[in-house]
């Protein structure tokens, strides 16, 4: 494993030289013979190169879940976790006996699990100068590059800068521009140079190029504004490649933090955050792209260039360390030039091998310290509280949050000029499996309710405003006419995440899910009351940083924050529950709305 400082030193070097625009050229051992004896080949000589990516590990090392404080497993019986991609790796690089091997990974690694925000928030590694479990995986796995995804700037650049200091190999983001310079803040690419074949054989310069997601202006605007800018994905393509072609790369591979759709979960005002496949069409000189970011497990896909009519090679590995990556590429030599003659790509299961002991051992005191730290009880609840219905039906534990949300700003509020405002919360339901048990709550239960570092804020909304945000929220219902049949499994539209639904505490409304999307708030009403919310009303509405900030692209919620004091929700609801001791849905449970047609409840 390569020390903290000399990694440090290495990537303060490689960001000065992508900085003044000159690529670094990064020499890799020799790695041996190619595909065909040369003695005895009777057509022209190929030779063959292997990639393996990974992406959105996001803080996966064991094959765990600490929300339910035992091994991972799912519907699907998926395996998670670097170890087990580490295994795989390992399998391919012996299997392939020295000849040419890369690995890659597009984004999303240093947060998603409680192994990864301790190490962020318990015990940052700014702080105390630990390695970052993510680190430590990696390193013993011993990547070639990483990209940049959106939630690697999610505790800050300082953070940022700590982990990338701390990894044995570059980290890529050619995109992420200095606000004041204009000049990359991180590497842009990378030039790995392999041999392929024994002694004398020729070598092959592969052009690794990192593009992080644009969203992150939206996402992280605490964090990066004013500092970074995120260019256009697409045109940064093709700013780059050209260079990477001109210093000598013989093959280009994209690793970009961005799915594969064309879509946004924004608006225009940023660049599109999934374009892939507009990569692979519109810039020329690209090979191939991993891909990550929207969690898709895309085995192979195949682009046409439009300008050069090439095939452009996509596939992107599923999400957590489920699935490795493997690209194969078949070269021959013609003239002095590499040429490719074939490649395509396969996806491997984790869940066919076993954790590689390494990579185990080299975060086990890390992953002992974050389940002692997730089994701590921090209160005691009446009754078991369940999140399984949330996205359909107003439940106790969506209350809980959107009452702690509710106290928190009402009492930051008090005495200014805000204070006589109504407090209005909203929640999404991100987990459909999280439970509060009857007896001992303890922080991984907290956790596995509220699964994101957001913090707390608030702004002002008329009752216009209300409105329209809750007929925005009301598109995840799929249309169910009056006397069809319902099913809470297919009640909601497969293209709209449930993180992308919100409820609403403090008003009383309906959702009529027999009429058209844009048409499905029947009733808006005061509590108490029943008085029809005017759409002059003034309310206050608690919410969180990322959708504050535009994630989701609701209707009127980016505007100027009234409370906003960087406290991160979760442990808001962790810290009620410790300080009351007991969890009694008496105490925060009001029901308010309900899915309707024609005013008969649905449920």
């Amino acid at each position: 494993m390569t020390s903290s400082s000399g990694a440090s030193r290495r990537q303060v070097l490689a960001v000065a030289a992508a900085a003044a625009t000159a690529p670094l050229i990064a020499a890799a051992p020799a790695r041996a013979a190619g595909s065909k004896d040369p003695k005895t080949a009777k057509g022209p000589k190929t030779w063959d190169l292997t990639v393996l990516g990974t992406s959105d590990t996001h803080g996966n090392v064991y094959n765990w879940d600490y929300y339910r404080d035992a091994e991972y497993d799912d519907s699907k019986h998926n395996d998670v976790g670097v170890a087990k991609l580490a295994t795989l790796v390992n399998q391919i690089r012996a299997e392939r006996a020295g000849r040419a091997t890369l690995v890659l990974d597009a984004g999303d690694t240093i947060q998603g699990t409680p192994l990864a925000t301790y190490y962020a928030k318990q015990e940052p590694i700014t702080s105390t100068g630990e390695t970052h479990p993510m680190a430590n995986a990696m390193n013993i796995l011993k990547y070639d590059a990483v990209t940049l995804g959106n939630h690697e700037f999610n505790y800050g650049l300082p953070l940022l800068a700590k982990w990338i200091g701390q990894l044995g190999f570059p980290a890529l983001a050619a995109n992420a521009v200095n606000a004041a310079t204009g000049k990359p803040a991180y590497l842009p690419y990378v030039i790995k140079e392999v041999r392929l074949g024994g002694h004398g054989a020729p070598k092959l310069k592969v052009g690794i190029l990192g593009l992080t997601n644009p969203g992150v202006a939206i996402w992280d605007k605490g964090n990066v504004e004013g500092k970074l800018v995120f260019a256009d994905m697409v045109e940064t393509a093709a700013r780059w490649v050209p260079v990477m072609r001109a210093r000598g790369a013989d093959l280009v591979i994209v690793s970009a933090h961005g799915g594969d759709s064309g879509t946004s979960s924004y608006g225009p005002e940023l660049p599109n955050e999934n374009p892939c496949a507009m990569i692979a069409e519109q810039v020329p000189g690209i090979d191939a792209i991993l891909f990550g970011h929207a969690h898709n497990e895309v085995v192979e896909k195949f682009v046409t260039n439009a300008r050069t009519g090439a095939q452009v090679l996509l596939s992107e590995p599923s999400k957590w360390g489920q699935r490795l990556t493997r690209m194969d590429f078949t070269l021959s030599r013609e003239r002095g030039c590499w040429k490719v003659v074939s490649k395509h790509a396969t996806m491997l299961n984790t869940n066919t091998v076993v954790e590689d002991p390494a990579v185990l051992a080299a975060v086990r005191g890390q992953h002992t310290k974050t389940v002692s730290y997730v089994n701590t009880v921090v209160a005691r609840s009446i009754v078991e509280l369940s999140a399984a219905e949330s996205r359909y039906r107003d439940t106790p534990i969506l209350d809980f949050i959107n009452h702690v949300q509710t106290e928190v700003v009402t009492a930051a509020l008090a005495g200014t000029e805000h204070a006589a405002l109504p407090v209005l919360s909203i929640a999404a339901p991100f987990s459909r499996t999280a439970v509060f048990p009857a007896g001992d709550v303890r922080i991984r239960d907290v956790a596995g309710l509220y699964v994101y570092d957001n913090t707390l804020e608030a702004v002002v909304l008329t009752g216009a405003e209300v409105r329209a945000y809750l007929e925005y929220s009301a598109k995840y219902f799929t249309t169910l006419a009056v006397g069809a049949p319902v099913d809470p499994a297919t009640i909601s539209d497969p293209a709209v995440p449930d993180y992308n639904y919100d409820v609403f505490s403090g008003l009383d409304y309906d959702i009529d899910v027999s009429r058209p999307v844009g048409q499905r708030i029947t009733r808006l009403a005061l509590p108490g009351t029943g008085a029809p919310v005017a759409d002059d009303a003034r309310f206050v509405v608690a919410v969180n940083n990322y959708r504050r900030s535009g994630g989701g692209n609701f209707p009127g919620i980016v505007k100027p924050q009234v409370y906003n004091a960087q406290q991160e929700i979760r442990q808001l609801l962790i810290d009620w529950a410790q300080e009351r001791g007991t969890i009694d849905p008496a105490d925060f449970f009001v029901p308010n709305w309900r899915l309707v047609r024609e005013g008969a409840p649905v449920f």
